[in-house]
C-alpha cells in the first residue's frame, strides 16, 4: 500500500465524524459537524459565507470526508477556461489544482476546508465571468432577456443540490444546454485543429449571449441552419426548418432576442420602404395599375392607424421610385400574401417577423438563407399552438385578427455553427462568413 493510500484509509475514520450523516438526513447527503462548518464561514466572507452558515452544507466534500469527482471536472474547465475567453491564472488554477490534490492524497479537515473554499470561490467567480454576455453582439429588446448573475449564495446552492454534482458540472448546468457539450468537446476532441478550436470558442462565445434558461417557454433561431427550437425549461419540444435571411449584409437576419405577445391571424404585409422603390414602383411602372391589383396591394398615406386608402393612378411612380414621394403599401391576406396566413410580432428595430409563407416549396432546400431578412416557418400553425397552448382559431377571414399570449415568451435569433456530436466537435457551414478569421496585419519588409 503506498504511503498516500495508508494516510488516506487511516484518516477516513476520523475525518467521518465531521459528517454526522443521522437518518432523516440521508435524502440531503450529510450534515456537517458543527465546527467544520464554522472553519468554512471562517476563511469566507459575504454571501459564501452567508451559505456556509445557512445553506445545505459544503459544496464539494461528500459523506466520509472526502472530494466529489466533480471536484476534478472542475479543476479540468478551469485550467482550460482559455476555451470560454477567460484567463486560467486569474481564476487561480495552478492553485485550485494543489489545493484539491493534497486534499484527495492527504485528506484533514485543514486540507478539505482549504479545497473546498478555493473550489467555490473560484466557481462563483467562473459562473459570474460566464453569465456575462462575452464579446459577441445581440441586441435585446428588454434588460430581462439578458444573462445575469444571481450572485454567490444561489450558485452554490444551485451546485449544492444538484442530484449528482459531477454531472452538474459536466453538463455545465449553470449555463445554456448548448453550452456544456460543446466546450467539454473541445476540451476532450483531440482530433481539433486550431481553426476549428478557434471557430468553436467564437460559437461559445454566442451561446453565452443566452441565459442558462430564459423562461420556462422559449425559442431559439438558429440563422446558420435555418432551424427553430421550441424549449420547455431545459428540454426541447419541438423543432421545425425555417427560411432566414439572405448572405447580404442588407439581408441577413441579425442577432437579437425579444418577447413574442401576439399572433395576428390573415395579416397584412406592409411592404418596407426600399422594396415599395425598388419592387413596387418599378413593377407599376413596367407593367401598370394591374399589377397592384392582381398582387392585392392597397397604397396608404402612411403607417398611422388612421392613414387613408389613395387612389394609385393619382401618384408619381417615378418620384416613388427616386425616393422623392414616401407612401405606405400594404398586401391584403390571400393567397399572394408574403407573411402566409398568420404572423407573429416581437418588437425590434430590424422590421422582422416570424411568420407563414405561401412558398412552402423553399423548406426543402438545404440552404435555406432565402429571405430579405424575416423569418419564415414551415408550420405557422404549430408554433401558433405550442405558443397559445391550444388551438390557434383560422376559421374566420377577417384581416389582422389579433391572439395575445397568455404570458410573453422570448425568441433568441442567434448564429451557431459548431456543435458537439457524440463528443466530438462538429464544425457546419458559415453562410453569413461571421467564422472568418479576420487577415492578419501586414509585414512590413525590411530593405536594404
Amino acid at each position: 500500500m503506498s504511503l498516500a493510500r495508508a494516510r488516506r484509509s487511516a484518516f477516513l475514520l476520523p475525518l467521518a465524524a465531521l459528517f454526522m450523516v443521522p437518518q432523516t438526513a440521508q435524502a440531503a447527503g450529510y450534515v456537517p459537524a458543527p465546527d467544520f462548518k464554522a472553519q468554512l464561514v471562517s476563511q469566507t466572507s459575504g454571501e459564501i459565507a452567508s451559505f456556509y452558515a445557512y445553506g445545505p452544507g459544503p459544496v464539494w466534500i461528500d459523506a466520509g470526508g472526502v472530494l466529489n469527482p466533480g471536484a476534478d471536472q472542475f479543476v479540468k474547465l478551469i485550467q482550460s477556461a482559455g476555451d470560454d475567453g477567460l484567463d486560467p491564472a486569474a481564476l487561480h488554477a495552478q492553485d485550485l489544482a494543489v489545493a484539491v490534490a493534497q486534499a484527495e492524497q492527504a485528506p484533514s479537515p485543514d486540507t478539505l476546508a482549504k479545497a473546498e473554499v478555493m473550489l467555490s470561490r473560484t466557481f462563483v467567480d467562473y459562473v459570474a465571468a460566464l453569465r456575462h454576455e462575452g464579446g459577441a453582439h445581440m441586441s435585446y429588446e428588454a434588460s430581462t432577456l439578458q444573462p445575469r448573475f444571481n450572485g454567490a449564495y444561489f450558485v452554490l446552492l444551485s451546485a449544492a443540490q444538484a442530484p449528482s454534482l459531477a454531472q452538474y458540472v459536466r453538463s455545465m448546468s449553470w449555463m445554456h444546454p448548448l453550452y456544456g457539450p460543446l466546450r467539454w468537446a473541445l476540451l476532450d476532441d483531440a482530433t481539433v485543429t486550431p481553426e476549428e478550436r478557434r471557430v468553436a470558442i467564437e460559437n461559445l462565445d454566442r451561446i453565452r449571449q443566452i441565459p442558462a434558461q430564459p423562461a420556462s417557454r422559449y425559442i431559439i433561431i438558429n440563422a446558420a441552419t435555418a432551424m427553430l427550437t421550441m424549449y420547455d425549461g431545459k428540454q426541447v419540444a419541438d423543432e421545425m426548418r425555417v427560411v432566414v435571411g439572405k448572405p447580404d449584409p442588407h439581408k441577413e437576419t441579425p442577432a437579437y432576442a425579444g418577447y413574442i405577445r401576439s399572433a395576428f391571424v390573415n395579416p397584412y404585409w406592409n411592404v418596407p420602404d426600399d422594396f415599395v422603390r425598388s419592387l413596387i414602383a418599378r413593377n407599376v411602372l413596367g407593367e401598370g395599375m394591374s399589377y397592384l391589383k392582381r398582387q392585392g396591394y392597397e397604397v396608404l398615406s402612411g403607417w398611422d392607424a388612421d392613414a387613408q386608402l389613395l387612389d394609385p393612378t393619382k401618384l408619381d411612380w417615378h418620384a416613388v421610385q427616386r425616393g422623392e414621394l414616401a407612401i405606405h403599401v400594404r398586401q391584403k391576406p390571400g393567397p399572394r400574401n408574403s407573411m402566409g396566413t398568420v404572423k407573429y410580432e416581437f418588437p425590434n428595430p430590424y422590421g422582422i417577423y416570424l411568420h407563414d409563407t405561401p412558398e412552402k416549396d423553399l423548406m426543402a432546400k438545404d440552404d435555406r438563407q432565402l429571405s430579405a431578412g424575416c423569418i419564415r416557418l414551415e408550420d405557422a400553425k404549430k408554433l401558433g399552438e405550442w405558443l397559445l397552448k391550444g388551438k390557434l382559431d383560422m376559421s374566420s377571414d377577417q384581416p389582422e385578427q389579433r391572439f395575445d399570449l397568455p404570458q410573453p415568451v422570448p425568441v433568441y435569433v442567434v448564429y451557431l455553427t459548431a456543435h458537439a456530436d457524440n463528443g466530438h466537435l462538429a464544425i457546419g457551414d458559415d453562410p453569413y462568413a461571421r467564422d472568418v478569421a479576420a487577415p492578419a496585419p501586414a509585414v512590413a519588409l525590411q530593405t536594404e
